[in-house]
């Protein structure tokens, strides 16, 4: 039975919950999900010094689940224009999927042009440096807000929806053929958008699930030959958990 562990970049346990049941939705049947949350860090990421904070705390946590856990065969970041992805590609032996850069890459597969919409104006200029750090920003064409903190998402799921579909209608109407949901908080809203909107409408949660499936299937994983070789052997002061990698 494979294993995922579906890392949340927030301290929030609900939404952890819905990205874990997101997640589980699409696994294969015999596909094991595990939720992870850090314990420490912001509740929500939407700054450049709250995603340098989550950034520790997801490590501590994967560390944590790697070491205390039962074995994890892939790891998926779900955190949208997230940094942190190479770090964990250099602590875990499994591959690491980030959610922002599988929405892309499954978008790029179902129309020419995608769109991400997302959360508040302030991250976007976050996620366009993750699209283009990845290679992956020439076919998008717009990157928009719904004005919503990440926090409301799930207080008032309607009004959610209402500004999601906005922001895609206009995204269509500019030449967009595919929308790309741009938060971990999104996740589950993916199905029933594309039948209203009559486009498809990837959540990148769930896109990165098929991905780490297919990469376990075929036994791939990071490549240790140069830019993820594991380097240990330096003293990491204030992080005793990880001094443990020392080699």
């Amino acid at each position: 039975m494979p294993t995922i562990a579906v890392v949340n970049v927030n301290t929030s346990t609900t939404m952890t919950a819905t990205i874990s049941a997101a997640a589980q939705s699409v696994a294969a049947p015999d596909t094991r999900i595990i939720g992870v949350t850090p314990t420490r860090g912001p509740e929500s990421v939407e700054s450049h010094l709250e995603g340098a904070l989550s950034a520790v705390g997801v490590i501590e946590a994967v560390r944590a689940q790697s070491t205390l856990g039962p074995p994890v065969d892939a790891w998926i970041l779900a955190g949208y224009g997230d940094q942190g992805r190479e770090a964990l590609q250099e602590l875990v032996d499994g591959p690491v999927v980030d959610i922002t850069e599988a929405a892309a890459m499954t978008a790029m597969l179902l129309g020419d042009l995608y769109a991400v919409v997302t959360t508040l104006k302030r991250t976007v200029p976050m996620i366009r440096d993750r699209l283009r750090l990845a290679g992956l920003l020439d076919r998008c064409s717009s990157i928009t807000a719904t004005d919503l903190a990440v926090l409301e998402l799930e207080a008032d799921p309607s009004a959610t929806d209402h500004a999601i579909i906005a922001q895609s209608r206009e995204a269509l109407d500019n030449g967009a053929e595919v929308i790309c949901l741009g938060c971990g908080g999104m996740a589950g809203r993916a199905r029933e958008l594309s039948g209203i909107l009559g486009a498809p409408v990837v959540d990148g949660v769930t896109a990165a699930v098929g991905l780490a499936e297919s990469l376990i299937g075929q036994s791939l994983s990071t490549s240790r030959t140069g830019t993820f070789a594991k380097q240990y052997g330096k003293i990491i002061t204030g992080f005793p958990t990880l001094d443990q990698q020392r080699e």
